[in-house]
């Protein structure tokens, strides 16, 4: 391998790849062509368009995907990106072993420059077939390296290029990107969730209030209250759906229908004389001899509770970022520790945290009991939390 002069790596099958691009390219023409003679009626055709474009997108940055390798260096060379590398700025080029659904690993070329930093190459790569050539490559890069990058005897750089470091997403070479995306998404849908709380908690509270209207309530009240009007069912229609139906009334009367679940829908029947009940100029309840329906009232300890759920659930990619973080300072390739003794932690935070939100989403602090409870609570999630970051400390071969 010593005494290869030049390494070109280029894509496998390029006839294909461009067929793709024309193929994709030919349709999106289409596509456009006959959305602006047909109009409005034909727009449903840029959806396919849009996928045929991003088909030919992928197909035309693999085709034109190029890595090239001789005495001078390195030089890599995408649809959007170029960049060269002298040997004497590599420390090593390393297989990494990239992990998919259902166990697939695909194999890349990582390069380790000599500041710390990692670049990784579009080409050599391969999934399951052709791992010979991919070796073959990569063993290929590798001697040029040791024989123009590194100032150490012939026979020494053979036997050092024989020796391939393997990064993965376990090694403390790759930087958990997936875990962090994850993590603060997840922290974003909690803060969303949980704004709302003490709003929700505030209507929840003033429906569970609301008396009757009578004749001496302010206009200016008449929100607030609950108003009656009677009403007779003309016909009632499940729509074919298993969740929603509809009921319509006579004569239009209060107005033309309502959606209301299927139960109701089929709980109800032509003819039948209901009341309607209606709180803040919303329909709240159908009142009738053999059903009542009820609108569901947004809960303020169900969206305490998922807003928590959430912030648990954020808690697995942050301990995979602190466990990654533990181990910022070990080579590239050392395997370290699982994130799974956190999972002790986060089950068991579970157990006290989201029952206390759902009964308390507004009053975690109000009374003796709750801050007993969240305080309790705390105390078992520290002493998990010390187990969990001894269990996962980088020990020593």
């Amino acid at each position: 391998m010593t005494d290869v002069p030049e390494v070109i790596c280029r894509p496998r099958s390029p006839r294909a790849l461009w067929f793709c691009v024309a193929f994709a390219a030919a349709g999106v023409a289409v596509a456009v062509v006959w959305t602006v003679y047909r109009g409005p009626d034909a727009l449903w055709l840029l959806v396919p368009g849009a996928a045929l474009a991003f088909v030919g997108l992928v197909a035309l940055h693999l085709v034109t995907a190029r890595v090239d390798a001789d005495a001078h260096g390195l030089r890599s060379r995408t649809l959007l990106r170029r960049w060269s590398l002298p040997w004497h700025e590599v420390a090593d080029l390393q297989l990494w072993l990239k992990s998919h659904a259902r166990g697939a690993q695909s194999r890349h070329v990582s390069v380790l420059l000599r500041n710390g930093r990692r670049r990784t190459l579009p080409l050599p790569t391969c999934s399951s077939a052709k791992i010979l050539d991919f070796h073959d490559q990569l063993d290929a890069l590798r001697a040029l390296h040791h024989r123009y990058g590194t100032d150490v005897p012939e026979s020494e750089s053979e036997s050092a290029s024989a020796t391939v470091r393997v990064i993965s997403d376990r090694t403390a070479g790759r930087v958990p990107v997936a875990a962090a995306v994850w993590c603060v998404t997840l922290l974003i849908g909690a803060a969303v969730l949980a704004v709302p709380v003490s709003g929700v908690a505030a209507d929840q509270r003033a429906w569970e209030a609301a008396v009757p209207c009578t004749a001496a309530t302010p206009d200016t009240e008449l929100g607030e209250c609950l108003t009656y009007v009677p009403a007779v069912i003309a016909r009632t229609d499940s729509n074919g759906s298993k969740k929603i139906g509809w009921v319509y009334f006579a004569d239009d009367r209060p107005f033309e229908r309502t959606m209301v679940s299927r139960e109701a829908a089929d709980g109800f029947h032509a003819g039948d004389k209901v009341r309607l009940t209606f709180w803040r100029n919303d329909l709240m309840a159908i009142t009738g001899s053999r059903y009542v329906w009820r609108e569901h009232v947004q809960s303020a300890g169900d969206l305490a509770a998922i807003a928590a759920l959430a912030v648990l659930a954020a808690g697995y990619p942050g301990a995979q970022l602190l466990v990654r973080l533990r181990g910022r300072r070990l080579p590239g390739d050392e395997v370290l520790p699982s994130a799974m003794p956190f999972t002790l932690v986060l089950a068991g935070t579970a157990l006290w945290l989201l029952p206390l939100c759902y009964f308390h989403p507004t009053t975690l602090f109000a009374s003796a009991t709750t801050i007993t409870w969240a305080a309790a609570g705390t105390l078992g999630t520290a002493a998990l939390v010390v187990w969990a970051w001894r269990a996962t400390r980088v020990r020593a071969p």
